[in-house]
């Protein structure tokens, strides 16, 4: 069971991390016109659904996705395959250059710096798990 919460867990602050790693995103454009400043929600409401998605997928496998880091991974593979599906391509900003073409570019920078992100956290993750436990077997 507690892997199931830390799952649940993983996936809303990654949804959460991209909506706003892109509304921080948003200043490197040009301007917030054209509903590109509705970007954020639209990026929620997709990690929401990823989340949901990737939740199914740890109930089915529930062995399969023990830590933090394969939850990650899980989350972002999804994550991905909805982006391409949806069209957002991170090459074309470098041949047309517009401004929904760096906001594309700049959803699969989020996603390499959130995927960093809880990496770094599964490492804490880890040593705390780590130090906690070997407290429990010297007592």
């Amino acid at each position: 069971m507690k892997n199931i919460f830390l799952s649940l867990m993983v996936f809303v602050v990654m949804s959460l991390l991209h909506a706003q790693f892109t509304d921080w995103s948003l200043v490197f454009t040009d301007g917030k016109s054209g509903g590109i400043a509705m970007a954020p929600i639209s990026v929620l409401l997709s990690g929401l659904m990823v989340s949901a998605i990737g939740f199914l997928t740890v109930l089915i496998f529930n062995k399969a996705y023990n830590t933090i880091l394969k939850n990650a991974f899980l989350f972002e593979i999804i994550y991905l395959f909805t982006l391409i599906i949806s069209g957002a391509n991170p090459f074309a900003y470098f041949t047309g250059g517009k401004e929904i073409l760096f906001l594309d570019f700049l959803l699969y920078l989020n996603s390499f710096f959130v995927l960093l992100m809880m990496f770094l956290i599964d490492r804490l993750y880890s040593k705390i798990h780590l130090a906690k436990s070997k407290n429990n077997i010297d007592q």
